[in-house]
């Protein structure tokens, strides 16, 4: 992969952008194409550039990480997004990736673990902090039990989630099937929709859980 990812971050700490910009740019595959200050310069930026990756900080004054990211997913915003924050909080982790969040990273964690676990989802895959894991699965385990929401799905849209639950990207997903990476983000909403499900990592959590 010769094409660099392309990153924005989102935090209203100068300091703390300074020091992933400065982490980020160690790695000749990831490309730092623009900062945001709060919520609402982030989600204008995040229209406008559609980067592959976006970090967005939880606790900002004004637009919040949390409402941030729900006014980017409902603006059709396709880049990926993890929350980088200090809150290790329930709610806060599993509201995220209710929301649309692709990782859930705590700005405590070791600066070469940060770097390693941005990588991982560039590649498609979901990111949490290794402390968090718990608590995500416990919360979205109860309504696993109460009903069957991959029941009404067609056999191509079960295909594409048991993809999405590997960690596979869209255009992963629409290369290995030979159809083309729209028809995929027509799929994943479909499946979204009939699953009752937020983001494609709820889904995809389930389907992790209900194998168990």
């Amino acid at each position: 992969m010769s094409e660099k990812a392309t990153i924005m971050m989102v935090d209203d700490h100068p300091l703390f952008r300074k020091g992933i910009r400065q982490l980020i740019e160690l790695e000749e595959e990831l490309d730092i194409v623009a900062e945001a200050k709060n919520g609402e310069e982030g989600l204008s930026k995040a229209k406008e550039l559609e980067p592959d990756l976006i970090l967005l900080d939880l606790n900002m004054q004004g637009m919040d990480g949390l409402d941030t990211l729900r006014a980017i997913r409902a603006a059709g915003v396709d880049s990926r997004i993890i929350m980088l924050t200090v809150s290790d909080n329930e709610a806060d982790v599993v509201n995220c990736f209710r929301a649309g969040a692709d990782g859930y990273l705590l700005k405590d964690m070791e600066p070469e673990d940060i770097l390693e676990k941005i990588k991982q989802v560039t590649l498609g895959k979901m990111a949490i902090s290794e402390r968090l894991t718990e608590i995500l699965a416990s919360a979205l385990r109860k309504p696993v039990e109460a009903a069957d929401p991959s029941a009404s799905l067609t056999s191509r849209e079960y295909e594409i989630l048991t993809r999405i639950a590997q960690g596979h990207s869209n255009k992963v997903i629409a290369r290995d099937l030979n159809i083309s990476d729209g028809t995929v983000k027509v799929h994943v909403k479909h499946i979204l929709k009939k699953m009752g499900m937020r983001s494609r990592v709820e889904a995809a959590v389930w389907l992790v859980n209900r194998k168990g």
